[in-house]
């Protein structure tokens, strides 16, 4: 379903799939979405229209699809552990309705989120509590291992390029813990136990200028930390299930929330404003 960002009003419905859909972006042009689900396939839809151009078959549930920053890729994970990059230049001009990947990596657990770090690398979080860097032009092997040590899954996967410095900052959410890696020097920069758990889904997302980020799992509450000590700043009450995704807005005014309870919020950075 896609929704005005400032409204909320309803704009439109993708419909084709037959199972729960994980997953859903739209490329930066604004022009193509994706979509990823549980009857093993993921889908390319024209995002004007809400027509689907491609459907991307796989052999079980898919967790995440996510396109490339230039839009020619599209990258897919799910309960396979196996990453595939989609050429969709190739995929759009052939105008067949089901296409096949242009490259697979097969991964040593399930994916359940895939970040794209420029038009070549990508990283892939997976259940093994490690998120591995890939470099589709060579793919002979993975060019580092972001290795969490707890072996718990991890749900949620954000890499935020900071405001002030252009500094990137992957952000983790695993377990009882969120970490921060710096995607440069591969650097484990923070760690903190949160007071909730991130087992069935969840996440946490940093904000662009370095400084807080946002945290929702197991419970109804969405707190906010501050990110040099880890303090609980805030906490937030309002949803009525427990808290499936958090995200900043690129400006860092707003973040929204979604939850197990069928509603997106969306909250101030600042409340005072």
């Amino acid at each position: 379903m896609l929704r005005d960002g400032t409204s909320g009003d309803w704009i439109g419905t993708f419909q084709g799939h037959k199972g729960a859909v994980w997953s859903c972006q739209m490329d930066n042009s604004g022009n193509l979405a994706a979509t990823a689900s549980g009857d093993f396939s993921a889908r390319v839809w024209d995002a004007i229209t809400g027509k689907s151009l491609l459907e991307l078959p796989h052999k079980h549930i898919v967790k995440t699809c996510v396109f490339s920053p230039d839009s020619k890729l599209l990258a897919t994970g799910g309960k396979e552990g196996l990453l595939r990059i989609f050429d969709l230049t190739q995929c759009l001009a052939s105008k067949k309705a089901a296409a096949k990947a242009a490259l697979e990596l097969k991964q040593d657990a399930a994916i359940n989120k895939i970040v794209w770090v420029s038009n070549n690398r990508l990283l892939c979080a997976c259940a093994n509590g490690k998120v591995y860097l890939w470099d589709k032009d060579a793919p002979g092997a993975c060019v580092h291992t972001f290795d969490t040590k707890q072996a718990d899954e991890i749900r949620d996967l954000e890499l935020r390029t900071l405001s002030d410095s252009g500094k990137g900052i992957i952000t983790a959410a695993a377990g009882t813990k969120v970490y921060f890696y710096d995607v440069e020097s591969k650097q484990l920069l923070k760690e903190y136990k949160m007071p909730i758990h991130f087992r069935e889904e969840g996440g946490a997302t940093l904000h662009p200028s370095g400084k807080k980020f946002v945290a929702g799992g197991s419970d109804l509450w969405v707190r906010v930390f501050d990110y040099e000590t880890g303090e609980e700043l805030e906490c937030h009450k309002g949803h009525h299930g427990p808290i499936r995704c958090v995200r900043y807005a690129p400006d860092g005014k707003l973040y929204g929330t979604g939850s197990e309870d069928g509603t997106i919020r969306l909250w101030k950075t600042d409340p005072a404003q």
